[in-house]
């Protein structure tokens, strides 16, 4: 409370109020906090606008299952770019994990529970190599991970002699609808999206990650234990790719050896289109699932529009070179 010169006495907008112009504050916030958004939404709209098939719920349930995949290995990227590292290992890591988990409950004959859990276990060691390599061996990031790409993808190719592996019939519902509409890897996405937001705001680590984003030698003299909280990092990051890995041979009803090829690039880029800072000390898992959304809404809106595959690779390039830069000059200011 404050009173002017003339005893009217003045205030701040409370939690219920709204500010000049009728925006309510936690809307004004929301898009503060989330730039992305105000991209997503006119993407919509002009989506909608040009297509009348867009919006339909049909549609729309399909960008989300389109977007599930991308988005959880990118909620992973997240911690690891935050950190003000890299990870291009991704993709491989999920062909990897997916591929354990189909050999390990077919051909070896484990139950699904234990064949999941092999997964996740080959997600997160690869991502403990990750972290050991650039916290221990001292390598840059985009070295380390670039290894793991080629030994990942290997090992992938190893284990199904470059055949795809049949995936466990009582997995096959994560690729499947909820009732008549509701995919269950958007679920899935949205519970990870959870949980990546729970390590990011209510953790030690979480805070870690963007004291070591914002200044390693800062963080490290405060007492933050970096090479340790590097591995959570990266040990994250892996177990993230194997859930993706998970999801993505559900919806292909089988593991591949190619699957997940390139995925690490859309992971990076929804990131970054998402708010997520290349140097490192910012980025949010909202940003990144509303990153994820507008490379799945993009493709989607394009294909509707009956726009050629290579003119679409021309203007999600055009869109990932936008946010950088505006990254950039965010930054600069």
């Amino acid at each position: 409370m404050a009173t002017d010169t003339k005893g009217s006495s003045t205030a701040e907008p409370g939690p219920g109020r709204r500010l000049p112009g009728g925006v309510p504050p936690v809307v004004r916030r929301v898009f503060r906090d989330n730039g992305a958004l105000g991209a997503l939404l006119a993407l919509v709209a002009v989506l909608a606008l040009l297509s009348p098939d867009f919006l339909t719920t049909r549609n729309l349930m399909n960008v989300g299952a389109q977007a599930a995949v991308v988005a959880v290995l990118a909620f992973g990227v997240t911690f690891v770019i935050v950190s003000a590292g890299i990870d291009l290992s991704v993709g491989s890591v999920a062909a990897l994990s997916a591929m354990v988990l189909a050999w390990t409950a077919t051909s070896q004959g484990l139950p699904v529970w234990l064949a999941v859990l092999c997964a996740l276990v080959t997600g997160l060691a690869c991502g403990l190599v990750n972290g050991v390599l650039v916290a221990h061996g001292r390598l840059p990031s985009f070295i380390a991970t670039l290894a793991m790409l080629s030994v990942a993808r290997g090992l992938g190719l190893v284990i199904s002699q470059g055949s795809p592996i049949a995936f466990p019939d009582p997995l096959a519902f994560l690729g499947r609808n909820l009732g008549d509409w509701l995919p269950v890897p958007v679920l899935v996405m949205l519970a990870m999206a959870a949980v990546a937001a729970v390590v990011l705001n209510l953790t030690y680590s979480g805070r870690a990650m963007y004291a070591i984003g914002g200044n390693e030698e800062a963080a490290r003299l405060s007492g933050i234990r970096v090479s340790r909280q590097k591995l959570v990092v990266y040990g994250l990051s892996g177990v993230f790719a194997a859930v993706a890995g998970i999801v993505l041979a559900s919806r292909l009803v089988s593991a591949q050896p190619q699957a997940a090829f390139g995925y690490e690039l859309d992971a990076i880029a929804a990131c970054v289109i998402g708010g997520a800072s290349l140097s490192g000390g910012v980025g949010r898992a909202s940003g990144t699932l509303i990153g994820a959304l507008i490379l799945a809404v993009l493709r989607n809106g394009l294909n509707l529009l009956n726009v050629s595959a290579f003119w679409q690779q021309v203007a999600i390039g055009a869109v990932i070179a936008l946010a950088a830069l505006l990254d950039t000059l965010r930054r600069r200011t």
